[in-house]
């Protein structure tokens, strides 16, 4: 009797070959069923990504936007400060009188000049409370329309402009002091939106020999057809015509000035009913 070419197999064995070859022929069945499933299903593109507000959704693409007007640092103080004019902190004692004369000779010459304008912000809240800038305020600000703003851009861009005065510190007697200032708009300024926020500021009237400045700001419809006499900046400060127009005419830091006609709303809307009412401020 020839002897078999392959070892007798047990019944166990048997057994578990049966169950392996089973096992792979559904593993099989089951991935060829997947694989033409879907196949036959479309494909799905993912759902997209929350939208951001609308102000900024049309510049999520773009590159960093360059901004036009750089400080002499990123601190409180120091963004106070126009890089290019900056020589020094102005010591505490003296900051004041560098502000007053900022403002002086911008409202004064601005109204030489025929050109509607405002104060604003934290300026105004100074206007309401004494008609002086507020003791802790390293900054200015100011309002015109967007049509003022062409018309500075047009014919006074880039101007430098005189502005005299008397005093009689400093120990020598009543003297006067000459002061130079530059008028300098955002070639920005018609941008309509606020794209990345680099460049909210619309002109400036820098002090040439400290750059310390008044900031300034434009109001525009910025969407006359849907919110028709709703202004605003590119800051988002918002008003009604209303609120603005008729300007009232007072005085400020000892110089004539202009005021929106329903300053008190505005003062409560951008600060709170506690900003008309508290004495003190930050002790």
């Amino acid at each position: 009797m020839k002897s078999s070419l392959y070892p007798p197999v047990s019944l166990p064995n048997l057994l578990l070959a049966i169950v392996l070859v089973v096992t792979s022929f559904v593993l099989l069945s089951a991935t060829i069923h997947r694989s033409s499933y879907l196949s036959s299903v479309p494909s799905v593109e993912p759902p997209p990504e929350r939208a951001w507000p609308m102000v900024w959704a049309s510049y999520s693409d773009e590159p960093p936007e360059p901004k036009y007007f750089q400080e002499a640092g990123n601190t409180l103080e120091m963004s106070h400060y126009d890089i290019r004019f900056f020589q020094g902190v102005i010591p505490y004692s003296q900051h004041r009188e560098v502000l007053q004369h900022l403002i002086r000779s911008y409202l004064s010459i601005m109204a030489s000049l025929k050109m509607e304008t405002w104060i604003a912000h934290g300026t105004l809240l100074g206007w309401w409370w004494n008609g002086r800038i507020m003791p802790w305020d390293y900054d200015l600000d100011v309002q015109v329309s967007l049509h003022t703003m062409e018309h500075m851009a047009k014919q006074f861009n880039q101007t430098l402009h005189e502005w005299r005065y008397t005093t009689d510190e400093g120990g020598e007697g009543v003297h006067e002091i000459k002061k130079t200032y530059l008028l300098d708009v955002n070639p920005n300024y018609s941008e309509m939106k606020r794209r990345q926020g680099m460049n909210v500021i619309d002109a400036r009237w820098v002090d040439v020999d400290t750059g310390m400045f008044v900031d300034i700001t434009a109001l525009a419809e910025r969407n006359p057809v849907l919110e028709p006499g709703i202004w605003s900046c590119k800051n988002f400060h918002q008003y009604r015509t209303h609120n603005i127009w008729p300007l009232k005419e007072t005085r400020f830091e000892g110089v004539k000035a202009k005021v929106p006609l329903d300053h008190e709303r505005i003062l409560v809307a951008e600060y709170g009913e506690k900003s008309l009412v508290l004495t003190e401020w930050e002790g």
